[in-house]
C-alpha cells in the first residue's frame, strides 16, 4: 500500500504538515525526550499543566520528561534567524486528576527579527495548516499587548488583574462588570473591560470597534498591529478569550479550531518576553498543533444542534422551565419513559439530563454546547468552559461549619472535611492557615459530631440541618448560584444561536 490509506487521521495530517512547513523553509528540528528539571522548574509558569514528571539517571541528575517543546528550542538557540519545524510528543498533567498525558504536537518555531511581515507569515501558515487539516476549521486570533495595555489604563492589583484576565477568559461579563465596581477601576476602563468580553467576530467588523476602545498608545499599538497582520485575512475572527499567559505571550496571539473537536487544535502566538528571560535576545513567533485531537469523533446530535446538559433535580426542573418560556422547549422531556435525550428539531435544540456535579464535564468536552451548573462546581474543578450568566437560580452559600461550642486551636493544623477539597484548600491557603483535608463524599455534617474533623466546608441552603445537628455556619467561603455555561469551541461555531439563548433565558451574559 502506498496510498497512505493504512495510516490514521493524525498521522496523515501530521505528514502533509511537515510536508508543508518543509516547503516554506522550516527545518526539521529533533530534540531529546529528556531535558534537565531545572530548565523547566526555572520557567514554570510557561509550562502548561501543573505538575513536570521527573526521574533521576543514572549520574544522580534529576531530569524530567518533556513537558514543551519551545523552552528546548530557546535553550539551543544561538542567535541569528531560526525557522524550524517538529514532530514530538510532551508529557503533560491532564489537570483533572493528576494524570500524564502523552501528547503528539507538531508545530513551527520562527526566532529572530519578527516584524509585522513575519506575524502575518505566520499566521497565513497557521490558516493554511487548518485548510490541510481539513473539516469546517475557524481561526481566532487577538492581542496580549492591548490586554497590558489595558491593565496599566486600570491601575489595579495583581490579585484583580488575574481576576480581570480570568473573567475576560470565561466571557464572564456579569462577574467582569462587578469586580470593576468592586474594584474601584476607572470607569472608562471597566467599560472596555466589559466589551472585551462581549467583542467576537470576523476581523473586519471587529477591529473598528476594538480601535474605538483604546486608552493609550499601548493599545493603540496592539489595534495597528493586529490591522496590518490581518490585512488579508479577513475571515479570522477576533476573540479576547484567548488571551491567557501575559508573562508568556505579549503581542499577537491566536488559536483554531476544528467543528466536532471539543477543544483548539491550533494554538500559538508571539513570545519575546520568555526569549528575554532566557537571556537571548530576538523576537519569537510560533504555534502547534495538537494531532492527537484530530482523532476525536464529532458528538452524536451535532451540526447545528444546540444540545443542553440539564442538572437532575429541582434546579434542573427550574433551568428547564427558563428555556420553555425562552420559546426553546421541548415537549418530549414531560413525557413518562427512559429516553435519555429530547430533540425539537423545529427549534434545533436537544437537551439531556445530567448528574449536576457532571454537567461542566460534558460540556468542557464538547458532548454540550450548553450547560447549567453550580458556581460551586465550576469553583471546585475548574473546568475550561465559557460562563455565560448567573442565571440567578439556586442561590446558597458554601460555608464554615462547626459545633456550636467550637474554639479554634492555631497552634495545630485544622481539620477540614469536605466534599470540596480544592475549594477548602483555596480558601484557607488565602489565610495562611495549615488544614489537614479529610475528603468525605457522604454526610459532611457527622464528621465534627464523631470527632472526624474540626469543621467542615459544605453548602449550606437553610441551616436547618446544621441546626438539627448542633452545628452552625462560622464563615461564609463563597456564595453560589447556577450558571450558564459553554463548550470554547462550540462558541466559535455557533455563537450567534448560543448568545441568543443565553440572553432570552435571563440573567447577565456576555
Amino acid at each position: 500500500m502506498t496510498d497512505g490509506s493504512f495510516l490514521s487521521a493524525p498521522e496523515r495530517i501530521g505528514l502533509s504538515l511537515r510536508e508543508l512547513y518543509a516547503r516554506k523553509g522550516y527545518e526539521t528540528y529533533k530534540m531529546s525526550r529528556f531535558e534537565p528539571y531545572d530548565l523547566y522548574a526555572q520557567n514554570r509558569s510557561f509550562v502548561s499543566g501543573g505538575s513536570i514528571l521527573t526521574f533521576t539517571d543514572t549520574n544522580g541528575r534529576l531530569m524530567a520528561l518533556k513537558p514543551d517543546v519551545t523552552l528546548s528550542i530557546i535553550k539551543h538557540y544561538r542567535g541569528g534567524e531560526l525557522k524550524v519545524c517538529y514532530h514530538e510528543s510532551v508529557f503533560r498533567d491532564s489537570g483533572s486528576f493528576g494524570e500524564f498525558r502523552e501528547i503528539a504536537q507538531i508545530g513551527v518555531e520562527r526566532i529572530g527579527g519578527i516584524d509585522r511581515t513575519a506575524e502575518a507569515e505566520m499566521l497565513a501558515l497557521a490558516r493554511e495548516s487548518l485548510d490541510r487539516i481539513g473539516g469546517d476549521c475557524v481561526l481566532t486570533a487577538a492581542s496580549a499587548l492591548f490586554v497590558l495595555g489595558l491593565l496599566q489604563a486600570s491601575e489595579t492589583d495583581p490579585e484583580t488583574e488575574a481576576l480581570l484576565t480570568r473573567y475576560l477568559r470565561e466571557r464572564n461579563a456579569a462577574a467582569m462588570k462587578k469586580l470593576c465596581a468592586a474594584a474601584g477601576l476607572p470607569p472608562e476602563a471597566a467599560a472596555v473591560w466589559t466589551a472585551l468580553t462581549e467583542l467576537y467576530g470576523p476581523a473586519p467588523e471587529v477591529l473598528p470597534q476594538l480601535a474605538a476602545l483604546c486608552l493609550n498608545e499601548t493599545m493603540r499599538g496592539a489595534v495597528l498591529e493586529l490591522q496590518s497582520v490581518l490585512a488579508d485575512m479577513a475571515e479570522t475572527r477576533i476573540d479576547f478569550s484567548i488571551v491567557t499567559d501575559l508573562t508568556y505571550y505579549q503581542g499577537v496571539v491566536f488559536k483554531g479550531y476544528r467543528a466536532g473537536v471539543h477543544a483548539a487544535i491550533l494554538s500559538g502566538g508571539r513570545y519575546d518576553s520568555l526569549l528575554r528571560k532566557l537571556g537571548k535576545r530576538a523576537g519569537a513567533i510560533g504555534f502547534a498543533v495538537y494531532l492527537d485531537r484530530l482523532d476525536e469523533a464529532p458528538a452524536e446530535g451535532g451540526g447545528d444542534t444546540i444540545r443542553v446538559a440539564l442538572p437532575k433535580g429541582r434546579l434542573g426542573e427550574a433551568v428547564y422551565e427558563r428555556f420553555e418560556r425562552a420559546g426553546f422547549g421541548c415537549p418530549s422531556i414531560r413525557e413518562p419513559g427512559r429516553k435519555l435525550i429530547f430533540e425539537n428539531p423545529e427549534v434545533g435544540i436537544s437537551f439531556f439530563w445530567a448528574k449536576p456535579s457532571d454537567v461542566a464535564s460534558y460540556v468542557e468536552r464538547g458532548a454540550a454546547d450548553l450547560g447549567v451548573c453550580g458556581s460551586d462546581i465550576l469553583t471546585e474543578y475548574g473546568p475550561d468552559v465559557f460562563e455565560l450568566a448567573d442565571l440567578g437560580l439556586g442561590r446558597c452559600r458554601m460555608c464554615v461549619a462547626a459545633k456550636e461550642d467550637f474554639t479554634e486551636d492555631a497552634s495545630r493544623p485544622l481539620r477540614v472535611a469536605t466534599k470540596f477539597p480544592n475549594t477548602a484548600r483555596a480558601y484557607y491557603s488565602g489565610l495562611s492557615r495549615e488544614i489537614d483535608i479529610i475528603h468525605l463524599s457522604g454526610s459532611i455534617e457527622l464528621a465534627p459530631i464523631v470527632g472526624l474533623s474540626d469543621v467542615i466546608v459544605d453548602i449550606v441552603e437553610t441551616g436547618n440541618t446544621l441546626r438539627a445537628n448542633g452545628l452552625r455556619p462560622y464563615e461564609t467561603v463563597s456564595e453560589i448560584s447556577a450558571r450558564l455555561v459553554a463548550n470554547r469551541a462550540s462558541c466559535q461555531f455557533k455563537y450567534p444561536r448560543i448568545r441568543a439563548i443565553a440572553e432570552r433565558i435571563g440573567g447577565e451574559t456576555a
